[in-house]
């Protein structure tokens, strides 16, 4: 930890400095709120999320009754010294309204952009399938069938992607590398494996 920058936050007429949230694990902003220097302090301490609420005018830890709590992944000061970004591992929902992310409105959309949270995305439909299961799903065929029909699948779609690249065809090769990942999210789901797990393993690798 830099103690140095700690004295380099500027806080308000208020003392309270602003602190955008982001999920270390898909990088979606999650939320906006404001920290007091105890709350600061108490979240580095702690490894957990702690605001000033301006509502209540008193501390907040993130999820001490909701349990959708925020572990301190971390915490960088902006060059000016006037804002905060933490880096988060968000369990359920960071909107009070239970959404995900408080920024859920979307006032405008110029084009798509697709980037890895729709490997997150993924992984949450087919865990809700998992434990929800609904009639005609696909996901929900293969786990009834079980682990041994899902690593068919996967080895299916594994000699499909090979097959693709031997083709040499960037949309065939992204078609059925795409399957190939669906079904590999299926069995991680499957065996319990959250995509965190083989993240962690691809950046202990760099």
């Amino acid at each position: 930890m830099k103690q140095e920058l700690l004295m380099e936050v500027k806080y308000d007429e208020r003392g309270l400095v602003p602190v955008v949230t982001q999920d270390a694990l898909t990088g979606s902003v999650l939320m906006q709120a404001y920290m007091s220097r105890e709350s600061l302090a108490l979240t580095l301490e702690k490894g957990v999320m702690v605001y000033w609420s301006r509502s209540r005018q008193e501390l907040w830890e993130k999820g001490a009754t909701s349990g959708n709590t925020q572990k301190l992944v971390s915490l960088a000061l902006d060059c000016d010294g006037d804002s905060l970004l933490a880096r988060v591992i968000q369990t359920g929902g960071a909107c009070h309204t239970g959404a995900y992310s408080c920024y859920f409105r979307e006032i405008d959309r110029r084009e798509e952009s697709a980037n890895a949270e729709i490997l997150y995305e993924l992984e949450r439909v087919v865990a809700d399938r998992k434990a929800n299961p609904q009639e005609g799903s696909y996901t929900c065929y293969l786990f009834r069938e079980g682990i041994d029909k899902i690593l068919k699948k996967v080895g299916e779609e594994s000699a499909e992607t090979i097959i693709a690249a031997k083709n040499a065809s960037r949309e065939e090769i992204s078609y059925e590398t795409a399957d190939l990942f669906y079904h590999l999210i299926v069995m991680l789901v499957d065996r319990g494996v959250p995509l965190s797990d083989i993240f962690t393993q691809l950046q202990k690798r760099r």
